[in-house]
């Protein structure tokens, strides 16, 4: 098979890493990728919201099977576009992808269906929004309604700071036309969970758990950003929460999104929050997370390619998704300054350090080819990751094989995984 992969981070080389040891895979493409994922696909300089150019491309390729790794194109239609040009792609259509794009939409199926979740408003007018919290309870959360590369979620300790983040979000637009809707939705406590899952439109496979690490310093201090590490399985994720979220959110989710008309096929990810009351769900993606795709995959035992297919064609009740018993940890090496201002284009050394050693990974995230070789090109850069028999082992791992790579003004969190010492 001739393979198309779209999107350009570490996600996607986690991908692409995966699908070359499919026999299935006998060419894979990506566009636009990056330098990591050179090792794997020829990389083409399509974006992946250049829906035109990409139907084109696998046209005159004769691809058989387009992969779409980033949350844009989901949610503006990229699934529609091949489909209506007779190709074969795995991910939702936009009418499914809506489950990520709008939090609006979300939180109303959530409540439709009695899918457990944070209690919540919807506001379109600013002065309306800000009058709901003079009398709201605090802390509590500011969520832009669209996609905001995950950093468009303001938690307020108090009023003063909910005042601002409403400024912020629906009259300055800092996150652009996402921000025009906004929810307002009870602050939970609990450890958070996030739960990826293959869908084939009625039948859900739960994959391996996983828990990130979204604020960019040490102790959930700083920004938010895209994830700064990661590691999987989760010990928080118990059978009985399993047991909880298999009868009352995870099937339920894709029985709604079904009756509402937008079949589900793809990746739906569920980021959990365990609360004292049970688990809930704080959000849906529509795609692949990043960074939890770089310790999920590795983990994962099934050729990828063949559970693609069995989510298109509604076959996924035939595969038998199966996973490693062990523990993988990855640490995001970021340019100094994200998520805010960075500067890019430093050389990366120590990349081939990583060269056949069983259970280390190194997969880019914001790299490039120039003349000085491999260079930084993003916030996040690398995705370090590693594996151990235990979560321990593989977090020792992991910093040990950040040791490995250096690149100029390079940042990482040291407490990645660090929750596991709490077990």
């Amino acid at each position: 098979m001739k393979i198309l992969i779209v999107g350009s981070g570490g996600r996607e080389h986690a991908i692409a890493w995966k699908i070359a040891q499919s026999p299935l895979a006998e060419k894979i493409y990506c566009a636009p990728g990056n330098a990591g994922i050179e090792e794997y696909a020829e990389c083409v300089n399509i974006g992946a919201m250049e829906f035109e150019k990409l139907v084109a491309f696998a046209k005159e390729k004769e691809i058989d099977l387009t992969v779409i790794g980033m949350d844009d194109p989901l949610v503006g239609g990229v699934v529609d576009a091949f489909e209506a040009a007779g190709l074969r792609v795995f991910g939702p259509r936009k009418n499914a992808a809506i489950l990520e794009g709008s939090k609006a939409f979300s939180k109303e199926l959530m409540k439709k269906y009695h899918i457990p979740t944070a209690a919540y408003e919807t506001f379109d007018d600013p002065a309306k929004a800000l009058a709901y919290l003079e009398t709201a309870k605090m802390p509590i959360v500011l969520k832009a309604d669209g996609l905001a590369l995950g950093k468009g979620v303001l938690i307020c300790q108090n009023l003063e700071e909910a005042r601002a983040g409403v400024k912020e979000i629906m009259e300055d637009k800092k996150f652009g036309s996402a921000g025009n809707q906004m929810v307002i939705e009870e602050f939970m406590t609990g450890r958070e969970v996030s739960v990826l899952s293959f869908v084939d439109g009625k039948t859900i496979k739960i994959m391996t758990s996983a828990q990130d690490h979204k604020r960019a310093g040490d102790g959930d201090t700083g920004l938010n950003t895209g994830g700064m590490g990661t590691f999987s399985p989760s010990p928080f994720y118990t059978p009985q929460v399993d047991a909880f979220c298999k009868q009352y959110i995870y099937q339920a989710t894709v029985d709604a999104m079904a009756k509402e008309g937008r079949p589900f096929k793809g990746i739906i990810f569920f980021g959990l929050m365990l609360t004292e009351e049970g688990p809930k769900v704080l959000e849906y993606n529509a795609r692949f997370g990043d960074p939890e795709t770089q310790v999920v995959l590795p983990r994962m035992k099934n050729d990828i390619v063949e559970v693609f297919e069995a989510c298109i064609d509604g076959t996924l009740d035939q595969i038998d998704l199966q996973f490693e018993d062990n523990a993988a940890v990855c640490v995001v090496m970021a340019s100094q300054g994200y998520p805010v201002k960075y500067e890019k284009g430093f050389a990366i050394k120590g990349l081939e350090q990583f060269k056949d050693k069983e259970g280390y990974y190194v997969f880019h995230a914001g790299t490039k080819k120039a003349e000085a070789g491999i260079v930084t090109n993003g916030g996040r850069v690398l995705g370090v990751t590693a594996k151990g028999e235990n979560l321990k082992a593989a977090r020792a791992n992991a910093y040990e094989a950040v040791k490995w790579i250096a690149f100029e003004n390079a940042f990482y969190r040291h407490d990645i995984g660090k929750a596991i010492d709490e077990v």
